[in-house]
Parts: C-alpha cells; sequence; structure tokens
C-alpha cells in the first residue's frame, strides 16, 4: 500500500510539473515579427532618411509614417494570411466529414491500418478505431489529427494574429521616433534606444526558445544594427548625388 502510495504522489508531482508552453497559439508569432519588424524596419527607414542630411522634421514624419503604414500593412497581412490558412484548413476539414460519412467502414480501416503501422496489434488496433470513430465528432477530430497535423478546436484566429502584428508593429517603431518625440535634437538617442530595444526583443524571445538571450540578443542586435547601417550609408550615398 506505501508503494502505491508513493507512485501516486510521484505521478501527481510528475502531471504537476511536466507542463509545456503553448507553441500553437496564433498571437506569438505575429507578436514576436511584428516587434521586431517595426523596431528594423522604422529604424533603418529613418537612419536612411537622415543619411540624406535632411531636417530633423522630415525625419520625425517620416518615422511616423512609417509607424502607421507599417502597422496597418502587418495587420492587413497577417490577417489575410491566418484567415486564407484558416479556411484552407475548414476546406480540408468538410473533405474529411463528407468521407466520414460517405465512407465510414473505409475510414474505420484506414484508422486501424494507421494504428497497426505504428505497432499495434491488428485486432487492438480495430477495436480501438471502432471505440473511437463511435462518435462523429471525435472521429474527425482524430483523422484531422492523424492525416492533417491540426486540431479543429485549436485554429489560429485572424483577428488575434492582426491585433497582436499592429499593436506589437506600432510599439517596435515607436522606439526610433521616440527621442525625437520627447525633444531630441539629433540621430543618435533614437539609434542608441533602438539598439537597447533590439537586444530586449531578442532577449526576450528567448524565454520561449532553447537559446540563451544573450545570444538571441546580440543576434538581434547585430541584425538590426547591419539593417540600420546599410540604409544610413545608402541614404548618405543618394543625399550627395541628388
Amino acid at each position: 500500500m506505501a508503494v502505491f502510495e508513493a507512485n501516486a504522489t510521484l505521478h501527481d508531482a510528475h502531471r504537476d510539473n511536466h507542463t509545456h508552453r503553448d507553441v500553437t497559439g496564433g498571437w506569438l508569432r505575429p507578436a514576436v515579427f511584428g516587434a521586431m519588424d517595426g523596431l528594423v524596419s522604422n529604424l533603418a527607414l529613418m537612419t536612411g532618411v537622415a543619411g540624406g542630411a535632411v531636417s530633423t522634421h522630415t525625419v520625425v514624419i517620416t518615422g511616423l509614417a512609417g509607424l502607421a503604414a507599417g502597422a496597418f500593412s502587418m495587420a492587413a497581412g497577417e490577417y489575410t494570411s491566418v484567415a486564407s490558412q484558416r479556411e484552407l484548413v475548414e476546406a480540408e476539414l468538410a473533405v474529411e466529414r463528407a468521407e466520414l460519412r460517405r465512407n465510414p467502414g473505409d475510414e474505420l480501416d484506414e484508422l486501424a491500418a494507421l494504428y497497426v503501422s505504428r505497432g499495434v496489434q491488428p485486432d487492438l488496433a480495430r477495436q480501438v478505431a471502432e471505440q473511437l470513430s463511435a462518435d462523429p465528432e471525435q472521429a474527425l477530430e482524430i483523422h484531422a489529427r492523424e492525416e492533417l497535423g491540426i486540431d479543429p478546436e485549436d485554429l489560429p484566429s485572424p483577428t488575434v494574429a492582426a491585433v497582436s502584428s499592429f499593436g506589437s508593429f506600432a510599439l517596435g517603431a515607436l522606439l526610433p521616433v521616440l527621442p525625437f518625440l520627447l525633444g531630441a535634437a539629433s540621430l543618435w538617442p533614437s539609434v542608441l534606444l533602438a539598439l537597447v530595444g533590439l537586444f530586449a526583443c531578442g532577449a526576450l524571445v528567448a524565454r520561449v526558445t532553447a537559446r540563451s538571450w544573450w545570444f538571441s540578443g546580440v543576434r538581434q542586435l547585430a541584425l538590426g544594427g547591419a539593417a540600420a547601417a546599410l540604409t544610413y550609408g545608402l541614404g548618405t550615398v543618394l543625399g550627395a548625388s541628388l
């Protein structure tokens, strides 16, 4: 009896501690991508314009325009992309639902064969397939998971993706503009704040990946800094030649 209780305690501890982060949610990717894209693209845009020796007012207007245009573009693109993906999945689910209704025997054989291919004995595989297929909605969910690799109950939301990308892009794009809005008269405060933001974004991303925070932060800092330096050089060349 003591062994049983010990095993139960270990099982409960394992169940409570063995948890996974949500890797299928529809908000994380567009939020992270939006913040990175907003910060890098607006920093590069503003440094490119500043390289052309224009006025501070022009640089600020450029940054604000880049923020607005980029945020709306990101939101529209994410909404269309995720909505199209969801519609495709729903269409495939409709096909599978129709097959389950028209040819239940064939679908049952297909599911049993799948379990056999994974090492289950044929008789047991057949029994399992029959029990799981007794409920049509459960059968649809199982076939969707096994054949399409999707969860019908956890499809990404186009609205969540659009709102996440809009807000995160706007927040990232605001960083290079913020020093000018607070009274800065040169580009350097914006560049320094943006570089700090790039490192911080990269470090935060590392919290949901297997990378170390410093590696992810330095990588994002290097990529964003390189983009800003290249566009500044291009703006300087074009400003001198036009």
